[in-house]
């Protein structure tokens, strides 16, 4: 029942040590004939389920029921013929007590061969102790799954970042707020759910392996198919497939799903990232804002059961009308520069100005965006759509009414994040043919962001599409907004890391050449 802390278990010799005691534990027990990974085991009650059952129960009070609880050990003490300690379930955690008198010679000292981290299932009575502690009184019990590996110490904890994501797992037993963070990401997307399928929008799923990859300005993954013969893509969006959906006579789609981007990874950026995409037939970018107010509205309320926000010491109020400005006017706002009528010449000036470097066959649409994610992003705390961006970085965006230099395009930005985007949507299968021509171009001359040409999603616009508005959400940065966390990592359950050298055969030992773990050289 030793503990091992933080700083003895990263020495590899004390690691050893405990690994060899608890895997000579295991021996013991089967020889005993106890099996240390059971089948099953019938839970009766969870901890919460007690807690809230028994809270009036006072000091020394005891209740004859009987309760089947299951968990994980997280505490364990023994003194003399008393044992006790915390096991904790999925709901929370409670306080058990077991001693000789109340389990026979062979049971508890079996109880005694059990160590912090195993999960057991436990039977017995409710009493309060005399500091007040409810108490399961252990009268019998069955090890359910034997531990090898000792947990972190919970007075040093988990803390390494590295090693919290890499060994998420151990993150989640050790950490109950991180739990947390991934029931309230849950609860976000059934919310986002209930909200799109209250207004009349049907879920569905498109291809994630695609023969042309598009719908975003990032590079993709790629495979090969071998039976097909041919090159796929992961998607980097889903918008190409929910608009051939449009064409075939569905007026309101959307998909929560993963998309796949072959880009660097940061706090705000990983490769494998949740998406929520949705286009709106006989719609505009104009109605696809008005429903993004009333999603979020909708979401924060159903799960913080408020619209108010705290992240990182900013109030967010999401009940408040959303500011709805272009990107050029944004900034003139916040960066005193007025770009309106400036040429391709005096935009590279001033970005260079502004330390930023431009590339030499930069056009006009690019330098801006860059100005503006230099100059005014940061400065968008409260809920904002910036609108109207220059129609050379929107190529499936329709041109904007009254200055066709310009696109029908929003991104929408909280806390200084970039949350997601939106288009009215290009349906002129011919003005779509020269975009996408135009991206070719790009792409040759070494954009490899830029789109390729989807001849077959041209001859969908061909049998035509209806005016449509269509929508884009990262659902961790959503996540990374309601929990109030600064990087991604945080939000999701396995994020992407760099290769580990975990190698098996030095704990089982090297007893087969095809074993999954191969030592590295």
């Amino acid at each position: 029942m030793a503990e091992y802390k933080t700083s003895d278990v990263g020495e590899k010799g004390r690691l050893a040590e405990a690994l060899a005691m608890r895997k000579q534990k295991v021996a013991d027990l089967k020889k005993m004939g106890v099996n240390p990974y059971a089948y099953i085991y019938e839970r009766t009650a969870y901890s919460s389920e007690l807690l809230k059952k028994y809270e009036k129960l006072k000091p020394e009070e005891k209740d004859s029921k009987k309760h089947r609880i299951c968990g994980r050990i997280m505490a364990l003490r023994g003194h003399g013929k008393i044992i006790f300690g915390n096991v904790e379930d999925a709901q929370g955690k409670i306080q058990f007590y077991s001693s000789f008198d109340n389990l026979n010679e062979e049971k508890f000292e079996l109880f005694k061969k059990l160590d912090v981290g195993d999960i057991i299932g436990m039977e017995g009575t409710i009493f309060r102790t005399k500091r007040e502690e409810l108490t399961i009184s252990v009268t019998d019990f069955e090890l359910l799954a034997k531990a090898i590996r000792p947990l972190p110490s919970k007075w040093y904890g988990l803390t390494d970042a590295e090693t919290r994501y890499r060994q998420r797992y151990v993150d989640l037993i050790m950490n109950p707020d991180v739990r947390k963070i991934f029931e309230t990401r849950t609860k976000a997307i059934s919310a986002m759910r209930e909200f799109m399928d209250s207004r009349g929008f049907l879920e569905v799923s498109t291809p994630i392996l695609q023969p042309i990859y598009g719908g975003a300005a990032a590079r993709p993954f790629k495979t090969f198919h071998n039976s097909l013969q041919r090159e796929l893509y992961l998607r980097i969006a889903t918008e190409l497939y929910l608009k051939r959906l449009i064409v075939g006579g569905f007026e309101k789609v959307y998909e929560i799903g993963p998309d796949f981007r072959n880009e660097s990874i940061d706090t705000t950026h990983n490769p494998e990232f949740f998406q929520m995409e949705f286009y709106w037939a006989y719609a505009d970018y104009n109605k696809v804002m008005d429903i993004c107010e009333e999603m979020f509205k909708f979401i924060t309320k159903k799960v913080l059961g408020t619209t108010k926000v705290n992240y990182q010491g900013i109030e967010i109020d999401f009940s408040k009308p959303w500011e709805r400005i272009s990107m050029v006017d944004a900034i003139k706002k916040y960066g005193k520069v007025d770009v309106s009528n400036m040429d391709l010449k005096e935009l590279k000036k001033v970005a260079s100005k502004h330390g930023l470097e431009v590339a030499e066959n930069a056009n006009r649409g690019k330098i801006i965006e860059g100005l503006f994610e230099e100059l005014a992003e940061e400065h968008l705390k409260q809920p904002t759509f910036i609108k109207d961006y220059p129609r050379e970085v929107c190529p499936l965006a329709k041109p904007l009414r009254g200055n066709d230099g310009y696109a029908e395009r929003f991104e929408f930005f909280i806390a200084g994040l970039e949350m997601g985007n939106a288009y009215s949507e290009l349906n002129d299968p011919e003005e779509q043919y020269r975009q996408f021509a135009s991206q070719v171009k790009e792409r040759e001359m070494g954009d490899v962001e830029a789109h390729e040409m989807d001849e077959d999603y041209v001859r969908a616009l061909e049998y035509g599409m209806p005016p449509t508005g269509g929508f884009g959400i990262g659902i961790g940065r959503l996540i990374m907004l309601l929990t109030n966390n600064v990087s991604l990592k945080e939000v999701i359950l396995f994020p992407q890391m760099r290769e580990e050298g975990y190698i098996s055969e030095e704990i089982y030992g090297d007893e087969t050449k095809d074993t999954v773990f191969k030592k590295k050289n």
